[in-house]
């Protein structure tokens, strides 16, 4: 699986783009979602998915959204 984050996507026309890590372009359907399409503002989260050409060209698919985790920061031992 590939790893990039929502550009934008118009829940009205059911599309919107993903941006690879490699700064590539992808169009993903509504379809194109293994759960639900996103609802409401998803700029910027995290997804990942599956690259598939087609007739129209490659494009997003099978894809879900990653939850994020923050670093663990190493915790200090012994005295100051």
């Amino acid at each position: 699986m590939v790893r990039g984050r929502m550009l934008w996507f118009n829940e009205e026309k059911g599309y919107g783009y993903i941006a690879t890590d490699s700064d590539e372009r992808l169009y993903v359907a509504a379809n194109g979602f293994a759960d639900a399409p996103p609802v409401g503002p998803c700029a910027g989260l995290l997804v990942e998915f599956h690259v598939m050409e087609d007739a129209d060209g490659r494009r997003a698919s099978n894809a879900r959204f990653v939850e994020e985790v923050a670093p663990r920061r190493a915790r200090r031992r012994g005295r100051m």
